[in-house]
């Protein structure tokens, strides 16, 4: 934690009380608290965890993998290893929603961008999704809002990955889709349907042309999305050109470890006409103030929080750490690299085919890239076995077929061991590799071109693309550099011990579908998690799987669903949510089936009692569940929260919290004791998984137990949820298992005491905050005794009014500070909403808040016309150092004013890389690639 004790009995003292107890006391209603020491094991030290995380991790039994299925080993370059996955630079950064400030993740992610259009032939590509089966189920809930066709079915080839075609029908049965899995091979089914997904290559490694298919679906008005294995596109021809409206897929194999199921970088990429349906997040080009090039988030403000319950996806998020290693990868391999790559991968495929052919097996395919599906009629669980103690994992489809896949880590040893499990010997790899010709179809081999850009030609040496890595890294501004005191998204330390064990070869390098006894140290640490999270929720069960705190949500109104389906409440689909709530609330809420209704709030930010009590009456018959924030969106504990569950409980309704702001509570309340059913909670908040510039998170849910029936299951792992679950939520059974140790490993090393003292330090350092700038800002909310809880709004509405100075002035002219802004006008335009977490010490929430003043100082001035409202250091904020340095000087204030506001030392200062980019420009241009070659060369 930031403050010792002495600064935490300073800021104590300013604020009126004599202890974090008798602050927690007076903040806390006594109607939600627990007495009770949270039921976990005491507090470690940095080497003692490590030592146990040493013992879990050798319990895993790490096989060469060859199971396939969207899963491959791959080789991270350590260049990207060391100063991307391990360095804080890159993994503390928050979501690029200051691009002033994320200049440098913006231009990895506009590569990643870049790099999957090029591979898919298509237009448009996002920044990333959360893996490939959801951008599947994304795709087909796409091509329903964006095609013609009115009905309602959605066509699956039958070669899809398994765990697709599982999170499709999840996410298909709530929205009234009707599934129908089709073998295509013959054509399409008959009759009408909106959509098609068809798989290239085939699970079981069949290379098809299906231009003649996606010709038919558009005839018969469909969209047809195409999942696909990006190596293997530097080889076949593209998406795009057999007419695919849609491509998806993961990035996994770009130097991605598989981490026993992510995180990785899901894809999806579609043609311009479908760019503004695209879900989640987009990078684009824009200009700044001086008309220099400047990235951004295009179409910024997420559709959750403008079309609430219109809204057709609940992802406001990206895998952003993971998807710029997957760019840097194309940047660092150039297309040349990944070709020799594929090429590689590819022959040793072949070669293995013939060898089994010439041992007398039946490979039922002869087209194919690096999946090797064999014919073993009743024998396929044995040649699995065998191939097992060989010291591979092959993957066995049915009793009668096994597939083996190559990938860049296959080696001739492999080939060796998979041909021994087949009883084949004595086979002569250079021999078959000169007898051998490749098995990809002449007619599908790919002419277009790819990664042309010069970013990917201009990095081929260690020392470019270490030079180049640092350049982006210093263009943006993460926790290494100082505060970011965004509220609603805690933005806390991520201890370096907690991040080591994830490269740990252990917990990197295991296939998320490998028998469950290989991950046996993985699956204790995750049981482990899962109960201790149980233990600090007041809940009975937790699942890890969903891979986002959107996810989470959905997971939790689908068990709720299926709750009341269960007991015959078939009606029962009204969710009732408070006007203030965060936009995926109402998003997941319509994805799960449910019809939306707004419950007011009142003035203090409270649920208005009144208005609830009407609209359950008005719902009473098919109420499901209320969703709602706690402590809530305004950052207060509100007092009636006990009363308002037992309204909705007495209705029939289901409760569902909110775990977004879980980590105001730990240790002091515990939401499934205080009348809540469900919550997601989100560790990349309360439980230290870094942001990682925008993802990886992990959203698990967590229940009481009349709804633990109704968890996520798996199809390929039966152990990762109950039979009667609602069926997958994300592709892999544990989600981002790999990050999972993170978690683990802080809730060990702090211990019941440390985690409740966390809680109350982050009470103490909004307090403080609200304390230190309420003269000089109105505090918006407060709780009994004036008290906010982990984080406070301030309110620029009036001060906007007065002076002109805007909510986006002061988050500008902080950067000149040294700042990330705090959240902008959420849940309240013209508001900042601040929360200094437990892991900021006295002297930079000092800091902080010295800027804050310095600024309402500078307001003041414009408001009293000393200083021009249209030229004044917060209108032309933030400064860059071209700007300070470059030619004459014709501003109402000096350079010093404008560069190094409230006596900053020059020394260690954050430059800005652009001025303030203009949002508006941007969303007119829609360009979300690299520039062209010229506008680089510029």
């Amino acid at each position: 934690m930031g403050p010792d004790a002495d600064q935490q009995a300073k800021m104590l003292a300013h604020i009126g009380f004599g202890s974090l107890d008798e602050l927690t006391d007076a903040a806390v209603p006594g109607a939600i608290r627990t007495l009770d020491r949270l039921d976990l094991p005491e507090a470690v030290s940095e080497a003692a965890v490590h030592d146990q995380l040493r013992a879990l991790a050798a319990r895993n039994t790490v096989l060469r993998p060859m199971i396939g299925l969207g899963y491959y080993g791959t080789h991270t370059p350590p260049v990207i290893l060391r100063n991307v996955l391990e360095n804080p630079s890159w993994y503390t950064a928050y979501t690029p929603y200051q691009p002033e400030i994320s200049q440098g993740r913006l231009e990895a992610l506009l590569n990643f961008q870049t790099m999957v259009c090029d591979l898919a032939g298509l237009d448009v590509a996002g920044a990333s999704l959360l893996d490939e089966g959801t951008a599947a189920a994304e795709a087909m809930t796409l091509a329903r809002r964006a095609g013609r066709a009115k009905s309602n079915v959605f066509v699956v080839d039958a070669t899809c990955l398994p765990q697709t075609i599982a999170v499709v029908r999840t996410r298909a049965e709530a929205l009234g889709i009707d599934v129908v899995v089709a073998d295509t091979t013959g054509g399409l089914p008959e009759g009408e349907f909106f959509g098609v997904l068809l798989q290239y290559p085939g699970a079981d490694g069949q290379v098809r042309d299906l231009t003649a298919l996606i010709t038919d679906a558009h005839g018969r008005g469909a969209l047809v999305a195409v999942a696909a294995d990006l190596l293997a596109l530097t080889l076949l021809t593209s998406p795009g050109a057999m007419g695919a409206d849609i491509a998806v897929g993961t990035s996994q194999r770009f130097g991605v470890p598989m981490g026993f199921g992510g995180p990785h970088a899901g894809y999806l990429a579609v043609r311009e006409k479908l760019a503004r349906s695209l879900p989640g997040r987009l990078v684009g080009v824009s200009v700044d103030a001086d008309g220099d090039q400047a990235y951004r988030l295009a179409l910024q403000t997420r559709e959750q929080h403008i079309r609430r319950e219109k809204a057709t996806s609940n992802i406001c998020t990206a895998q952003v750490l993971l998807a710029v290693m997957a760019g840097m990868y194309a940047v660092y391999h150039g297309p040349e690299g990944l070709t020799a790559i594929a090429r590689r991968t590819h022959r040793y495929a072949a070669i293995l085919a013939a060898g089994l052919k010439a041992g007398g097996a039946e490979v039922v395919h002869g087209a194919f890239f690096d999946t090797v599906h064999v014919r073993v009629p009743g024998r396929a669980a044995a040649v699995r076995e065998s191939a097992r103690g060989e010291g591979v994992n092959i993957f066995q489809a049915d009793d009668d077929h096994v597939s083996i896949s190559c990938d860049e880590t296959t080696t001739r040893a492999d080939l060796a061991a998979v041909w021994q499990a087949f009883g084949i010997t004595g086979q002569d790899v250079a021999a078959l590799d000169a007898a051998t010709a490749d098995a990809l179809p002449a007619a599908l081999a790919r002419t277009e071109d790819f990664l042309t850009h010069p970013v990917f030609h201009a990095h081929r040496s260690e020392t470019d693309m270490l030079r180049y890595l640092r350049r982006l890294a210093d263009k943006d501004y993460a926790l290494d550099r100082g505060m970011i005191p965004l509220g609603s998204c805690t933005m806390k330390l991520n201890a370096t011990a907690e991040m080591e064990p994830v490269t740990w070869p252990e917990f990197a390098n295991i296939h998320p579908f490998a028998p469950a006894d290989q991950a046996a140290g993985y699956l204790e640490l995750i049981h482990g998690l899962e109960d201790a999270l149980v233990a600090v929720t007041g809940y009975d069960k937790v699942s890890i799987q969903p891979n986002a705190g959107s996810q989470g949500e959905l997971a939790g109104l689908l068990a709720v669903r299926a709750y009341h389906r269960a007991n015959g409440d078939t009606g029962r689909d009204v969710c009732l949510i408070p006007s203030s709530a965060h936009g995926t609330n109402a998003a997941s809420a319509v994805m799960a089936g449910m019809r939306v209704v707004v419950v007011g709030t009142g003035e203090n930010g409270d649920v208005d009692l009144d208005d609830l009590k009407a609209k359950i009456d008005a719902h009473r018959d098919s109420l499901a569940v209320l969703m709602v924030t706690y402590p809530s969106t305004h950052g207060v504990f509100e007092e009636h929260i006990g009363d308002v569950c037992a309204l909705v409980h007495e209705a029939g309704g289901q409760v569902y919290v909110d775990g977004a702001n879980l980590n105001a509570l730990v240790g002091l309340a515990q939401p499934g004791k205080f009348g809540a059913d469900v919550s997601h909670l989100n560790l990349h908040k309360t439980f230290c998984i870094p942001h990682g510039g925008g993802g990886p998170g992990v959203g698990p849910v967590a229940v009481r137990e009349h709804l633990a029936a109704y968890l996520p299951n798996h199809p390929l792992q039966p152990t990762a949820g109950p039979a009667t679950g609602v069926g997958p939520i994300s592709a892999a059974p544990w989600g981002s298992a790999a990050i999972l140790p993170i978690s683990w490993t802080y809730i060990r090393l702090m211990g019941p005491d440390g985690l409740k003292r966390a809680t109350q330090v982050a009470v103490l350092g909004a307090n403080y905050i609200a304390r230190r700038l309420a003269p000089h800002y109105p505090v918006l909310y407060t709780g009994p005794g004036g008290l906010v809880a982990h984080e406070c709004i301030v309110d620029l509405r009036g001060i906007t009014k007065a002076t002109g100075v805007t909510v986006d002035d002061v988050a500008k002219r902080l950067v000149d500070y040294g700042f990330h802004a705090p959240t902008m006008s959420f849940p309240v335009p013209g508001t900042l909403m601040i929360e200094p977490t437990e892991s900021e010490n006295l002297g930079e929430i000092d800091r902080f808040c010295d800027a804050m003043i310095a600024i309402k100082a500078e307001i003041d001035r414009v408001g009293s016309g000393e200083l021009p409202a249209d030229d004044n250091p917060l209108v032309n904020a933030p400064h860059t150092a071209a700007m300070v340095v470059g030619g004459d000087w014709a501003h109402a204030y000096s350079r010093e004013e404008g560069a190094f506001p409230g006596g900053m030392k020059p020394a260690g200062k954050y430059w800005p890389p652009v001025r303030r980019i203009d949002g508006a420009y941007g969303d007119r241009n829609l360009i979300c690639s690299c520039p062209s070659v010229e506008a680089y060369g510029q």
